[in-house]
């Protein structure tokens, strides 16, 4: 249990999926839009009556309603600020942005049928960074709801790390994904070998 609020560890994890520049730049542009097109359609996901009736416009682009998508966001965001809690304070703003705007979508006619499409290519886009430039499988073929909460967290992070936040953090984290993945590559080898 200790391991989950480790922001190293869970970090490395993840990393170890994620090394390639390449892969990492289409992370960056694909997983914010999974995350948000996921909000969107999750807003179809019916809630428990027991769920209070909040609903509360802006204006045409940012909303709030009380859903499952705004729970996962605030559950996950909770989760952040156990993990690393500077670096959660300053993604609090962004994920914000993608609930608000994602709820004020998700009102719209053809809402779902366009997050699908974009949530659809955006998967094609992340297989493809992981085929083409890592050359393996994605994280979330071995940990998938590990993989789906931590993508936002990692690729905000990554984008911190590059701005200098915490170096000493991201030089542990990066030895640490070293590690992991001469370990994997290990493994590979010698499946490999046995079979």
């Amino acid at each position: 249990m200790g391991s989950l609020f480790n922001v190293k560890k869970q970090l490395t994890f993840y990393g170890a999926y994620h090394d390639h520049p390449v892969n990492v730049a289409i992370h960056m542009i694909f997983v914010p839009t999974i995350l948000w097109t996921a909000l969107v359609m999750g807003t179809r996901v019916p809630t428990p009556s027991w769920f209070p009736d909040i609903h509360f416009v802006f204006n045409e682009y940012l909303a709030f309603d009380f859903n499952w998508p705004a729970l996962w966001v605030i559950t996950t965001l909770a989760y952040y600020y156990a993990l690393e809690p500077t670096a959660a304070l300053l993604y609090t703003p962004e994920m914000a942005l993608i609930a608000l705007t994602s709820a004020a979508f998700a009102h719209k006619p053809d809402a779902i049928k366009v997050a699908g499409v974009v949530h659809v290519v955006s998967w094609i886009a992340q297989f493809i960074g992981h085929g083409a430039a890592e050359g393996r499988s994605p994280a979330l073929l071995d940990n998938l709801l590990g993989a789906l909460v931590l993508a936002p967290f990692f690729v905000h992070l990554e984008i911190l790390f590059k701005l200098g936040y915490k170096p000493a953090l991201r030089d542990s984290i990066h030895q640490g994904v070293k590690a992991e993945i001469a370990k994997i590559k290990a493994a590979e080898a010698t499946s490999k070998k046995t079979q």
